[in-house]
């Protein structure tokens, strides 16, 4: 049983998956610094500054909360339509972003792949008609 594991995880695909899977972490790093760094900001400028993850609307009785990780904090049952709202536009941009990378991951391929050289053509023989002729010729002596 040991034997057919180490032959299982030795299989190119399952270290092509691990290394996919850091790549993959290491990446979403890039991608949530990307959004949260640079995407947002402009983003706020363009709504006047507006936070969508500070939205919300609170639910459960009366309470006026500075934000909504006081509203959570105190118990209040919210309706946090901010934060979904940033979530939704962080995955459509890490979408996008992997859209990207991909589009230029197969266009580096298709500029890698060449055409291979068509091998030269060998000098051809004597067609049939020609060696039966030759046969026919050396029979006559």
């Amino acid at each position: 049983m040991l034997k057919e594991f180490r032959e299982f995880i030795a299989k190119g695909n399952v270290m092509d998956m691990a290394v996919g899977i850091i790549i993959g972490a290491a990446f979403t790093a890039i991608v949530s610094s990307l959004v949260d760094d640079l995407i947002n900001p402009i983003i706020g400028l363009f709504t006047g500054g507006i936070d969508f993850s500070n939205q919300f609307v609170v639910l459960s009785g009366e309470g006026n909360f500075a934000s909504l990780e006081a509203a959570r904090e105190a118990g209040a049952a919210v309706f946090a339509y901010g934060s979904f709202l940033m979530a939704v536009l962080n995955f459509l941009i890490v979408a996008w972003v992997v859209f990207l990378l991909v589009k230029m991951v197969n266009r580096v391929k298709a500029a890698a792949v060449t055409e291979p050289e068509p091998a030269p053509e060998e000098p051809a023989g004597p067609s049939e008609l020609d060696v039966l002729i030759e046969i026919r010729d050396r029979l006559k002596v």
